[in-house]
C-alpha cells in the first residue's frame, strides 16, 4: 500500500472511531450536547473531505467553513456533490444555534448530526473501496 493510501486509510479509520464514540455516547446517554456535537461532526466532515481530496491531489483551503472545504472537494468531480445536502444540514444546525433558533431544528438534532456524519463517512469509504479494491 502506498504512503498516500496508508495516510488516507489512517485518517478514515480515525474519523470512523470518533463517529463510533459519538454513537456509543448517544446510546449510553440518550443524547449529546448539541452545540458540541454539531461542532465535532462538522470538524470530522472537514477531516474526511480534506483527506479524500488531498489523496486525489486536490489543493484544499485551510478553512473552518465546511462549505468552503466542500467547494474545493467537489472541484473536478461533480459526482462528489452527493454529500452536499448532508453537509449543508450540519451548517444549518450551526446557523440555527448561532441565531438562537432551536425551534427550527429537527426533533433530535444531536442524533441527526451523528447519523449525517456516519452517512458521509460510509459514502466516501465506499468510494475509496471502489477506487482501490485491494485496500
Amino acid at each position: 500500500m502506498s504512503d498516500s493510501n496508508e495516510r488516507l486509510t489512517a485518517e478514515f479509520d480515525a474519523v470512523d472511531q470518533a463517529i463510533e464514540e459519538l454513537e456509543q455516547s448517544l446510546q449510553e446517554q440518550g443524547g449529546l450536547p448539541l452545540s458540541e456535537t454539531v461542532d465535532r461532526t462538522t470538524a470530522l466532515m472537514r477531516r474526511l473531505l480534506t483527506a479524500y481530496a488531498e489523496h486525489h491531489g486536490k489543493p484544499m483551503p485551510v478553512s473552518d467553513d465546511l462549505l468552503d472545504v466542500f467547494k474545493a472537494f467537489v472541484k473536478g468531480d461533480p459526482s462528489l456533490n452527493a454529500v452536499r445536502d448532508n453537509l449543508r444540514e450540519l451548517v444549518y444546525y450551526r446557523n440555527c444555534l448561532d441565531m438562537d433558533r432551536r425551534d427550527a431544528l429537527p426533533r433530535t438534532p444531536d442524533r441527526m448530526a451523528v447519523r449525517t456524519a456516519r452517512h458521509v463517512y460510509l459514502y466516501l469509504r465506499s468510494r475509496i473501496e471502489q477506487e482501490n479494491p485491494e485496500s
